[in-house]
């Protein structure tokens, strides 16, 4: 298949190869360092990986066979350094073993649907294009959105919607759809699109873009098991981290980041008593945060790439526990009549952290862009 021209825009690719820069450019401990892009999809972040890296193997991961056969061509000049697998990103722990490959120096994940997905008409996945209801990531296996839309229940309807979706009418969508399907099944974007629009009150229309996309990025999410898979995911990957190796997490949701957030958070903590003035072997953190909360990207980004413009990014390094031994803990202090802590404001000129669990759904995201 060829690779759909001028859609194909990596994002936060600068950042993200600073990023991991430390881990790929330096001396290897085994032959050959190892990065994993564990979402592919049309290989421009991977491509730039072997560029810049010349001494990288690739293992990349995607489960949507049209991005391996269109990154497949798309990497085809660094095909000694490239294994492609059709493989989910939560079975990481699978394809390293059956490839012999032990720990890795780098991980990607860029989350949400994928360039490819997005343009390509019959896929299903976009609201302003009409196609059959699939929005299926991996077209060989799993139910379609047409199942979701036709075969749920009207409570299970509204968890979808306003779980996955933040979406405040899910109620009125959901009896809408239910309504609507006793009629006929509902088995195009264009027909779902239009009951989602007008099961919307008009003046919550006129703000917050297309009335349709909270909705189709539910039906997305639920399909393709987008949060499970993510919460599997993501330890999984830390896990295969060697030492001094690094992970760049693109989310493009605030469930996602959420998650990512929660996988990392507790293995850049101390697992020893805090009571003790020295840390214990083997209770240090393994995790050495790398970004001040999430960051957003900047103006410039997103005018150059507005599919950037809801991307929250989250980046880690493995650290050995043991290497620093801490003798400056502070001890335990008994909370009674001790003063209230005090919080004080301080400004951020060039802080990109998000706000804390901000929502940020949008239908211009890239799994693998």
């Amino acid at each position: 298949m060829q690779e759909p021209r001028g859609t194909h825009v990596p994002v936060l690719l600068e950042r993200t190869l600073e990023l991991l820069a430390p881990a790929l450019g330096r001396p290897a401990r085994r032959a050959p360092r190892v990065h994993v892009d564990a979402t592919l999809g049309l290989g421009g972040h991977a491509e730039a990986v072997l560029a810049a890296f010349p001494e990288v193997t690739l293992v990349g991961l995607d489960r949507d066979t049209e991005a391996l056969a269109a990154s497949r061509q798309r990497l085809a000049r660094f095909d000694k350094r490239v294994r492609l697998v059709h493989a989910v990103y939560d079975e990481l722990p699978e394809v390293l073993d059956d490839l012999g490959i032990a720990a890795v120096d780098g991980v990607l994940m860029d989350l949400g649907v994928s360039s490819l997905q997005l343009d390509v008409p019959d896929r299903g996945f976009s609201y302003a294009q009409d196609a059959p209801l699939d929005m299926r990531m991996d077209q060989t296996r799993g139910n379609t959105a047409e199942t979701v839309v036709n075969t749920y229940t009207a409570s299970e309807l509204t968890r979808v919607l306003r779980v996955y979706g933040e979406e405040k009418f899910a109620n009125r969508i959901a009896a809408a759809i239910v309504r609507e399907r006793a009629k006929q099944p509902i088995t195009s974007s264009a027909r779902l699109a239009e009951l989602v629009r007008d099961s919307i009150p008009a003046a919550a229309r006129r703000t917050g873009g297309h009335p349709a996309k909270r909705s189709f990025q539910a039906l997305r999410i639920e399909v393709n098991g987008e949060l499970e898979t993510l919460e599997r995911a993501v330890p999984a990957a830390l896990d295969a981290l060697d030492l001094g190796g690094r992970i760049v997490v693109l989310s493009y949701h605030s469930l996602e980041d959420r998650i990512t957030k929660r996988a990392m958070a507790p293995r850049a903590r101390s697992s020893g008593p805090i009571d003790l003035p020295v840390e214990l072997p083997g209770t240090g953190p393994t995790l050495r945060l790398l970004t001040r909360g999430a960051e957003l990207p900047t103006d410039d980004e997103v005018t150059a790439n507005p599919r950037a413009a809801s991307v929250r990014l989250r980046a880690a390094e493995r650290i050995d526990p043991d290497a620093v031994v801490r003798t400056d803990r502070p001890r335990r202090v008994k909370a009674l009549h001790q003063p209230a802590a005090r919080t004080a404001g301080r400004s951020g000129g060039g802080d990109r952290r998000a706000p804390a669990e901000q929502s940020h759904e949008d239908e211009h995201k890239g799994e693998g862009t």
